[in-house]
């Protein structure tokens, strides 16, 4: 059998080839920047979708959210290896996995707004990374973090609209400490901050959420696609819940900065899937 994953901060899509039957399961983010090799171990051991199909697995693609750099590959590959003992275990960039998904074999840019945020040029063959994807602290312009971040202290400073206010006091019960406690000293704080994004897609037709969205993609368009010098002339794909769930949006700013959108994917696990059994000579 063949695995293929997806994997962000919050949450991976997997998939599954053998010539008897595909699979498809999902299972928490692994980010080895939050979770060590033991950790992913324990996470497959508690998943029966899993488990069953351990001694059967012989190849594992795992495209992640923070597997950018030898360390935190060798993180994620170890603690895969430790589960799928018969298995090739190969780890990359999620970057890659979403080059795959949208530009196949052609070059353009290929940006993804999920939980986090990043962006890289793909020639058609190769990934080349940028200076981008600095995080939830300093960057993740136009994410889910960012988004949550400034709902929170939109919320906290009194500038949110009254009825939004009041909405969103009622669902979340925030304050000043448990927002401290949510950030600063919990496991997870790019997820947290995420989920509180969820408020927007509610009230995505509200003028402060408009603005709000607004503002989250110019800045991402401004930092991260215009530094690219020739993005005019190139295909912007996007993957992610952010791009797709408010991609009116999204297209409204791009066109704007002439920026030439491709495809809006809300998972690429599926283009992703695709292209590596076409790599292995398997029809799809």
């Amino acid at each position: 059998m063949i695995l293929v994953a997806d994997s962000g901060s919050t949450k991976t899509d997997w998939m599954g080839y053998s010539p008897n039957e595909q699979i498809s399961f999902s299972t928490q983010g692994i980010n080895p920047y939050f979770l060590n090799a033991h950790d992913i171990f324990k996470l497959f051991s508690k998943k029966k979708e899993i488990v069953q199909y351990a001694s059967q697995v012989k190849e594992v693609y795992f495209f992640g959210a923070g597997c950018s750099s030898p360390d935190k590959i060798e993180v994620v590959s170890n603690g895969i290896s430790s589960f799928f003992t018969n298995a090739y275990v190969a780890v990359d960039h999620d970057l890659m996995g979403s080059a795959y998904a949208t530009c196949g074999d052609k070059p353009g840019l290929t940006c993804i707004l999920g939980t986090g945020s990043n962006i890289s040029y793909y020639d058609g063959k190769v990934l080349h990374h940028g200076t981008h994807g600095l995080g939830y602290v300093l960057g993740d312009e136009g994410s889910g973090t960012w988004f949550g971040r400034k709902l929170i202290t939109a919320f906290l400073y009194n500038q949110m609209p009254g009825d939004l206010s009041f909405e969103f006091g009622e669902e979340y019960q925030i304050d000043k400490e448990t927002v401290i406690t949510n950030v600063y000293q919990k496991p997870g704080p790019n997820t947290y901050l995420a989920s509180i994004s969820r408020f927007m897609v509610k009230h995505k037709e509200h003028p402060f959420i408009i603005n709000m969205l607004r503002e989250g993609f110019q800045e991402f368009v401004t930092s991260n696609i215009k530094d690219y010098s020739d993005y005019k002339s190139l295909d912007c794909h996007f993957v992610g819940s952010v791009a797709f769930y408010y991609q009116d949006i999204l297209r409204e700013v791009c066109l704007n900065n002439q920026v030439k959108v491709g495809q809006i994917l809300q998972k690429p696990i599926q283009g992703i899937y695709n292209y590596i059994l076409r790599k292995e000579g398997i029809k799809v």
